[in-house]
């Protein structure tokens, strides 16, 4: 026997859209479809129940990955030998096909060819996503569209500034998880004639371009930056920037994404250019931008000076022997040194300690508690300094210094330390910089001077052991600060910089997300916010490169004055050379000066936080800046929340007085299959091009090799490759690549990308192109669907079960996007073409189509092509290729002169076609048929099945009576009776029954086609389960604390579940009881 416990489900039921199991012809496949896991939950609250399925789906994924569990559809071929099949048949599918030829000319609208042509017989991505690209740019489908006067239009707008991705080299799978939601955001709505734009652009990217660049020039051709010379290397970058720009703009193109281009921005366009000027000289005539001469975060591989957060951390819990750049042996780090120092005339000496033995040449002062017993009595003397002459170190109190921590006594070096920085200011130190701007020491280096600071760290240890004065050195955990590009170690170094207050601006940063004028979600994205924003550092704007936006800021050198260049009465801020040279002459009238412009550049992130406005035409008074700033939406990764997110904002306020957007979305990190962050050095980065058209392992291997990982990188991420693409990456397409990522986003933790589950979705790909591709072979070829899609009172029930279903995920979808429930908005449209269009609708309508009256077969192929063209509009945002491609072949309602499917009306939810009472009903009826196939199955019986179905209620009696040539069409032609029972009739003999729930069940007739005993050890093993069902739910239902959280709707679904559970109790007990019968018959 069998039953079903989840009674309403339909045929075919997936567990979620990453469970697929597609069927039908595919170019490169003929096997099930490999997917990540099913979910599972246990209702509880809404909120508990929205928690537990986001970490549930979670959960089965990693199990599934963990365990290789057959189980699940990603690993639904569980043999060696299954696998080797089904690679062979994808070999041999994709060997059939002959190269595909594009005879549409460029920016023309397609050509469409007949689905008997080879490349269309199956899906096949390259034939489906050719020529629709270049026809929407042409056609201008991608312009934001204004009213005849130029407003926005009476719907709304929706605006994204594109994040610029650096043009440091190609995209990664990053980029194109935020263009996929971008777009997904853009299209939709778009097709609700929105006044949409989605404006993009490039980021010249400072420190990363001159670095890419630097180390690809030295690979190439053995020369630095220095060797061509500022102008000549400038040239180069510009010749990189022209190549990869262009590159990144193709990659874009492919992906699908419906960009403006007529407005597209790069950061040092002269336009955009013209506004940094613009803002750093407003800044800095308010006083919000100034010059000091500050400890510094210095690299002395790219030789500039870095922000708090262009830095990385490394926790060391003792020692550590680090890979530095310019070293050929690792370094030292994780210890302290303890050593000591003589006191100036006596026999004493003062123990100090230290991580950087090495900074000890700079020191200027001895920190001790002023209630520190062992110290008061040096308080005011000095020490000598054993390497530098004639330096003495005095002895000073401070309640900075713990007196309980380590010797209570502590070295200060106020040029090379942040800490000792401020000790040095409060007590009149000499601030002593002992580094060349390359990592050697200088004048101030005594004995050590041209030598490099690591190599130092050794001498100076032998050296002060030599003296004596050398204690001990011990583990010691620490955190060693990293050049985020370079990898080499930070210096501290005390160099004059032009900073920007940050005190207020971010003040006020964190006021517009406060009182909600920003929303930030994911809520751990806006927790993030608050905490980098409480306590901001000022911003240090310069960096010593020669790639960017050179500081527009002069400096006079007064004839006769050797001021130093900290004086910033010296320096003025120009808009142009003349305006700064204006302004020198008035401020230093009488005076003879030279003006020479700083040789800086400003960082970065300082273009990138007016990109929002600059790009509509700031701090001109464009129409753009004017109907479409603020922009609507930022969508971007979390971790550049204060790199960018949070200077855009402050910015924006500043200079034009509103936010730049009213919401930002931050999008989940990718992660390995392994769980690992992606990074070059391990080979795990994936370009979407290879998942589109698919590589083979070699061919990733040689991209390696013209990268420019060193050695030892290029064999780890070697073997990383072998490991997770034995057999390279199979070519998946734009359209599933997409929707998989989308499908990915939980607005919670990182993402374990997996190209399995890419590759599922090519199968669901498949599946939509069979079934319209079924559909359009289906209408007649004079077929012309009804005005609209209203309904006109003469539908069948399955067809307003369909519609119902339609409407309901309307509602649905369009709810979740509204919400950024970006993998339930994939949910919904998955289930509606899987479930409720392919595996239910379009197969009990061909029944109809078939042997139906003329009047139900117009009215079903009526409501075919309604329930179509709704999924294929509904699901366009995410897959625009392959829609696009299956819309144009759909024949127009009469009047519809929509040109593409990029401007067709998205679907929204229409009350009537909402019908849960034939819902219900038809709910009964596929209930009803999947018992029957159920029991056909369970007991082989593959032809001349007699079945009964019995109904326990008027309503349910109805329906299965007036759709019993429904029921038998989905059971196929196997069945050959179906007999209607009442409430009161008995139970048939000699049948085995399925309980569909408390309403109905049905019976199949096995006398003389089963094994007995064989069939009521079974049906014992299936009670026994079923009592454990009961308890565990009568469990829930008694549970004080679940009455009090659950809503009452909820509640009735637990009890539904447990009547259903009973119900299937009583059919086994029944049809033990049957059998035991039968045995006796």
């Amino acid at each position: 026997m069998a039953t079903n416990s989840g009674a309403t489900k339909s045929i075919g039921e997936q567990a979620g859209p990453t469970g697929l199991a597609a069927s039908g012809n595919d170019a490169a496949s003929k096997t099930g479809a490999p997917a990540a896991g099913a979910e599972g939950m246990k209702v509880k609250s809404e909120k508990e129940l929205e928690r537990e399925r986001k970490k549930a789906e979670k959960q089965a994924k990693f199990d599934a990955k963990k365990k290789g569990s057959a189980s699940t559809p990603a690993a639904a071929l569980s043999s060696k030998s299954k696998e080797k099949k089904a690679k062979a048949a994808e070999k041999a599918a994709e060997e059939t096909l002959p190269e595909y030829v594009e005879d549409t000319p460029f920016g023309e609208k397609k050509i469409l060819k007949s689905f008997d042509d080879p490349q269309y017989k199956a899906y096949n991505p390259i034939a489906v996503e050719s020529a629709w690209y270049s026809w929407w740019e042409k056609e201008g489908f991608f312009k934001p569209e204004f009213t005849a006067d130029g407003e926005i239009k009476p719907e709304g707008k929706f605006v994204i500034v594109e994040p610029p991705p650096n043009v440091t080299g190609m995209l990664h799978i990053g980029h194109a998880l935020a263009n996929a939601l971008q777009d997904v955001m853009i299209r939709w709505n778009r097709m609700q004639g929105k006044t949409t734009l989605w404006l993009p652009g490039c980021d010249h990217a400072g420190i990363s371009t001159q670095s890419v660049v630097e180390k690809t020039l030295y690979r190439k051709e053995g020369k630095t930056r220095h060797d061509l010379g500022r102008e000549k290397f400038v040239e180069t970058v510009w010749e990189w920037k022209g190549e990869y720009h262009e590159k990144i703009n193709a990659v874009l193109r492919k992906m699908g994404g419906s960009f403006d281009w007529t407005r597209e921005a790069f950061t040092m366009d002269e336009n955009l250019s013209a506004a940094v000027t613009e803002t750093f000289c407003t800044l800095h005539e308010e006083g919000t931008i100034y010059r000091a001469n500050r400890l510094v975060n210095w690299c002395t591989q790219l030789n500039t000076a870095l922000s708090n957060l262009e830095v990385e951390n490394k926790e060391l819990t003792g020692r550590t022997l680090l890979d530095v750049p310019g070293y050929e042996k690792k370094i030292e780090f994780g210890v302290i040194i303890h050593f000591k120092y003589p006191i100036e005339g006596t026999e004493e000496t003062i123990e100090v300690a230290t991580t950087r033995i090495e900074t000890m040449l700079g020191d200027t002062g001895i920190a001790v508690h002023p209630d520190d017993e062992r110290y008061k009595h040096l308080v005011g003397k000095k020490a000598v300094h054993p390497f530098i002459t004639g330096r003495l170190l005095p002895i000073f109190a401070d309640t900075y210094v713990e007196k309980d921590f380590g010797t209570g006594a502590v070295k200060v070096t106020p040029a090379h330390d942040p800490n000792d920085f401020t000790l040095g200011k409060n007590h009149n130190l000499e601030f002593i910089n002992i580094l060349n701007d390359n990592g050697t020491f200088n004048e101030h280096g005594g004995p050590y001077q041209g030598q490099k600071r690591f190599d130092v760290r050794y001498t100076i240890q032998d050296d002060l052991k030599a003296l004596g004065l050398f204690v001990d050195k011990k583990d010691n955990a620490m955190k060693v600060p990293l050049c985020e590009k370079s990898k080499d170690v930070i210096e501290p170094l005390l160099k004059p910089q032009w900073w920007m207050k940050m005190k207020d601006l971010a003040a006020e940063a964190m006021e517009v997300v406060k009182n909600g004028e920003i929303k930030i979600l994911p809520e751990s994205a806006e927790k993030s916010y608050y905490r980098w924003m409480e306590d901001p550092q000022d911003w240090c704007l310069s960096r010593q490169l020669w790639w960017g936006h050179q500081i527009p800021i002069y400096y006079a050198q007064v004839d006769g004055d050797t001021s130093y260049d900290t004086d910033e009465k010296l320096w003025f801020a120009g808009r142009t050379e003349e305006e700064a040279l204006e302004k020198a002459r008035k401020a230093l009238s009488g005076k003879t000066f030279t003006l020479k412009r700083d040789e800086d550049v400003l960082d970065t992130w300082f273009s990138s936080g007016l990109w929002p406005f600059s790009t509509l035409g700031w701090p001109n008074a464009t129409h753009d800046l004017e109907k479409l700033y603020p922009t609507s939406m930022l969508e971007t990764g979390w971790d550049i929340l204060f790199f960018w997110v949070a200077r855009m904002i402050f910015l924006g306020k500043k200079l034009t007085g509103k936010v730049p957007f009213t919401e930002v979305y931050c999008h989940s990190l990718v992660r390995d299959s392994e769980g690992r962050k992606m990074s070059k050095s391990l080979g795990n980065v994936i370009d979407p091009q290879d998942i589109i058209h698919g590589i083979s392992l070699q061919d990733l291997h040689a991209k390696l090799l013209s990268g420019n990982l060193n050695p030892n990188e290029v064999e780890k991420a070697t073997k990383y490759q072998k490991t997770s693409f034995p057999d390279g990456i199979p070519q998946c397409g734009t359209d599933a690549l997409r929707f998989a990522l989308v499908s990915y986003t939980t607005g919670g933790g990182d993402i374990a990308f997996d190209i399995k589950v890419i590759y599922g979705y090519r199968k669901f790909c498949n599946k939509i192109y069979q079934a319209t591709k079924y559909v359009l072979g289906n209408l007649p070829a004079d077929f012309v669907p009804q005005k609209s899609a209203k309904k006109t009172g003469k539908e069948s029930l399955a067809e307003k079960w369909v519609l119902h279903k339609f409407t309901n995920a309307s509602k649905d979808i369009n709810r979740a996007l509204e919400e950024r429930e970006f993998m339930r908005s994939t949910n919904i449209v998955y289930h509606y073409w899987y479930q409720s269009l392919c595996d239910v609708f379009i197969e009990n309508s061909k029944a109809i189509i078939q042997s139906g009256t003329d009047e139900e077969k117009l009215s079903a192929l009526n409501t075919l092509y309604t329930a179509l063209e709704g999924a294929l509009t509904m699901i366009h945002p995410y897959m625009p290729f392959l829609t696009e491609e299956l819309w144009q072949r759909l024949p127009r309602r009469q009047e519809d002169k929509t040109p593409s499917i990029v401007k067709a009306a998205y679907p929204v939810y229409d009350a009537e076609m909402d019908d849960p009472a034939s819902e219900e009903a038809y709910e009964l009826v596929l209930g009803v048929s999947k018992g029957i196939r159920s029991l056909m199955s369970e007991y082989s019986l593959k032809d001349e099945a007699e079945v009964y179905i019995q109904a326990f209620d008027s309503t349910s009696q109805s329906t299965v009576t007036a759709q019993t040539q429904s029921i038998k069409s989905l059971c196929g032609k196997s069945v050959s009776t179906v007999q209607i029972l009442g409430a009161s009739d008995s139970r048939p003999a000699g049948c085995v029954p399925f309980s569909v729930s408390a309403a109905a069940v049905v019976y199949v007739r096995v006398t003389g086609r089963v094994d007995i005993d064989n069939e009521i050890s079974k049906a014992n093993k299936k009670l026994q389960k079923t009592h454990q069902g009961i308890d565990k739910q009568r469990k829930i239902l008694d549970d004080p604390d679940y009455k009090a959280k659950v809503s009452e709707a909820l509640q009735e679904v637990e009890r539904k579940r447990l009547a259903d559970l009973e119900a299937e109790q009583r059919g086994f007990e029944e049809t033990i009881k049957q059998f035991e019968q039968l045995k006796l018959e």
